[in-house]
């Protein structure tokens, strides 16, 4: 049986990590980028109204919607009704603004922007469900869906409540697959449960499974190596059954003609081709790092309310990928509303609760250095 989005070629090209001069978009290099890929025969892109402070919405204005017919591809945006509108008027104008943003009339693809954790409140408070549904029958969005970051128990709910959304947007990764707090695996499998197809993003984890530890790259070097380490993440999501696209996103010409190399012929990976990815995720999971299960018992306890888990998840991008841009923008993240690791008063309630006997404190002191 046929769904929606299964005749869009799957790689698509997500525009967050937009190759940059200075604070503006390098709008020559997008150009080169955008042509590539549509000359590939690939044609979803993938914007949102906070990426680089709005200037991804219009650089996908100049670079793709003024000079390719506006049927000739697809184009995707979000909506964050939690990222600072105090009334249902200011979030629901997000959507206009990035229409005008974009110039593209329509949006093929329209999404709510990460749900989950409180975000998800800010969009029933603003009425945003109803407000995007009346847009869709307006026939300014053509698809309505969400973007997601929480346990697969969250999203159960939140389908059951919201059957009418077509997609999903995961994120999905063979390094995320049977993470307890990613939850990529049980996540996929809710969302299939409830009938709906999948956009998948973060493939490659932010680029972190494009610069692996020698010892989980070498396992994949020895199965194939003509393959470079990005491709094997890519395929692994585009294996996925139901995927409307595996979003990639690329800050480089080098980045785009690899992605495209892989997914232009595209091949599901084989049997033994899991098997490799099994043994680079047991080499990867042997490599020490802080062993949180963020089961949240520490947080729950913490009278400084201090994000424990969040910051020790970007801990462990160093620790693993030795990924220290990605580390400081998940720090910076599960952040944002307080609870720094400087602000801990070392009361010693976490380490009392913490099932895995970590050593908090020492590792918040770790953190403030490293990060603040």
């Amino acid at each position: 049986m046929s769904y929606l989005g299964e005749q869009i070629p799957k790689l698509g090209f997500g525009l967050m990590r937009l190759p940059m001069l200075g604070d503006e978009v390098d709008i020559e290099q997008v150009k080169e980028m955008v042509d590539l890929f549509l000359e590939a025969g690939f044609t979803y892109f993938d914007t949102a109204y906070g990426y680089i402070n709005g200037k991804s919405e219009t650089a996908i204005k100049t670079a793709l919607v003024d000079r390719y017919p506006r049927e000739s591809f697809q184009l995707a945006t979000k909506l964050p009704a939690w990222a600072g509108p105090a009334t249902a008027e200011e979030a629901q104008q997000m959507f206009y603004t990035s229409l005008e943003r974009t110039g593209a009339g329509y949006f093929d693809f329209y999404l709510l922007h990460n749900l989950g954790d409180t975000r998800t409140e800010s969009f029933d408070r603003f009425g945003i469900w109803d407000f995007a549904k009346a847009r869709k029958e307006e026939g300014l969005i053509r698809h309505l869906g969400f973007s997601f970051h929480d346990s697969a128990e969250k999203l159960d709910q939140i389908l059951t409540e919201h059957p009418d959304m077509e997609f999903v947007q995961l994120q999905i990764n063979y390094a995320d697959w049977e993470d307890a707090k990613v939850q990529s695996r049980l996540c996929y499998e809710t969302a299939r449960k409830h009938g709906k197809p999948v956009i998948i993003m973060e493939p490659v984890k932010g680029g972190s499974l494009a610069n692996l530890p020698d010892a989980v790259a070498k396992v994949f070097k020895d199965a194939d190596p003509d393959a470079s380490l990005p491709s094997w993440a890519l395929r692994f999501a585009a294996s996925q059954e139901g995927l409307i696209v595996a979003l990639s996103g690329m800050s480089t010409v080098g980045q785009m003609k690899d992605n495209l190399k892989t997914m232009k012929d595209f091949r599901p990976l084989t049997e033994e081709e899991y098997a490799v990815i099994d043994k680079a995720r047991e080499v990867m999971d042997a490599i020490p790092r802080i062993p949180c299960t963020a089961c949240q018992y520490c947080v729950k306890g913490c009278p400084m309310q201090i994000n424990i888990p969040g910051i020790f998840e970007a801990m462990n991008k160093i620790y693993i990928f030795n990924h220290m841009e990605a580390a400081k923008s998940s720090y910076g993240w599960n952040t944002s509303n307080g609870g720094k690791a400087s602000d801990c008063i070392q009361c010693g309630q976490c380490e009392a609760a913490c099932p895995q006997h970590i050593q908090i404190i020492e590792q918040l002191k770790t953190a403030v250095k490293t990060f603040e």
